[in-house]
Order: structure tokens, then C-alpha cells, then sequence
């Protein structure tokens, strides 16, 4: 599992830095986050987890190098050496540090898995913003459209309607 980048500063050289803790950043004010980091602290840990609140006091001061705004946004996980994952890559490396996960965070940093992971992500980001455009009532149940084709429809689920191709060629998938 190769980071992103580093809290403090260039790569540390990941390849060859073992992982013997991650601090998991997670939106305290999220019900699914809360639900996930109770959920998280009951498995057994391979790798110990450490749960902070993201843009907390307490992680600002721990990771002052940190976009902690983007930390709300995505699920962001720090390694003991500097190592930062994000997104899709954070959900895998904390499967991976869990006993009975383990297994499972190996088929997921497959490429077929990593679609599966993707799509897991985007659906727990396109929920927790449903939930906090309600909380905060600006939602008006209106269509939700990504970049990659796929758009929420609340009356009909979701469709997927894939980008049109320039001058007629597909680039590869």
C-alpha cells in the first residue's frame, strides 16, 4: 500500500518503513463515522488504531502540516512513520490492520477491488453529505451528478451514463 504523501514533509520511503500504528481521522459530527470508528475500536487490531476527531484540537496540534478541512471532507489515515492515506486507499489500510479484514483490504488493493472499494467510498461520501445538507437544510432531493458518469436520481436510484468519447475513440479501461 503505497501513501499519498506525508503529514511532515517528503516520502518517507514507505516501500521499506513498516506500519506499526495508524491514527484514523474521522468526522465526529457524522452518524456513519461515529458508527464506523465504535465499530472500528471492537475488532480485533493487527495494527494498533488510534481515533481522533478530524479538525480537532488534538489533531491539529498532532499534524499541524495537515489540510485538516480535507480531513472532513475524506476519511484521512496517518501512519506512525508520516505515511498519509486518502479516500479509497485510508478505507483499505484500515481493513488491512484489522484481524479479520485483513484478507479482505488484500482483494480490495486489487484493480478489480479497488473499483469495488471506490464506489463504497463514493457511496459512504455521497450519504454523509446527504446527511449534513439535511442537518444544515439546503438538500432539496435534488439529482447528484459525478465527474465519471454516475448521477443520483432520488426517484430513480442511481444511473450511470458514461462521458462521450472525442472525435469518436474510447480511451482504454
Amino acid at each position: 500500500m503505497t501513501p499519498v504523501a506525508t503529514a511532515t514533509g517528503p516520502d518517507r520511503d514507505a516501500a521499506r518503513v513498516p506500519v506499526r500504528g495508524l491514527t484514523v481521522l474521522y468526522d465526529a459530527h457524522c452518524s456513519l463515522c461515529a458508527f464506523l470508528r465504535d465499530w472500528l475500536v471492537r475488532q480485533r487490531q493487527l495494527v494498533p488504531l488510534e481515533l481522533v476527531a478530524a479538525g480537532s484540537a488534538e489533531a491539529r496540534r498532532r499534524y499541524p502540516g495537515l489540510d485538516h478541512t480535507a480531513t472532513l471532507e475524506e476519511i484521512t489515515v496517518i501512519g506512525d512513520a508520516g505515511q498519509v492515506y486518502r479516500g479509497t486507499a485510508a478505507w483499505v489500510v484500515t481493513l488491512w490492520a484489522l484481524a479479520d479484514h485483513r484478507p479482505m483490504a488484500h482483494r480490495l488493493s486489487t484493480p478489480a477491488g479497488a473499483r469495488l472499494a471506490r464506489g463504497a467510498v463514493l457511496a459512504a461520501a455521497k450519504w454523509r453529505e446527504g446527511q449534513r445538507a439535511r442537518r444544515e437544510g439546503y438538500w432539496g432531493g435534488r439529482t447528484y451528478t459525478a465527474a465519471d458518469g454516475w448521477s443520483y436520481d432520488p426517484a430513480v436510484g442511481w444511473i450511470h451514463d458514461p462521458p462521450a468519447c472525442d472525435g469518436g475513440t474510447c480511451p482504454p479501461r
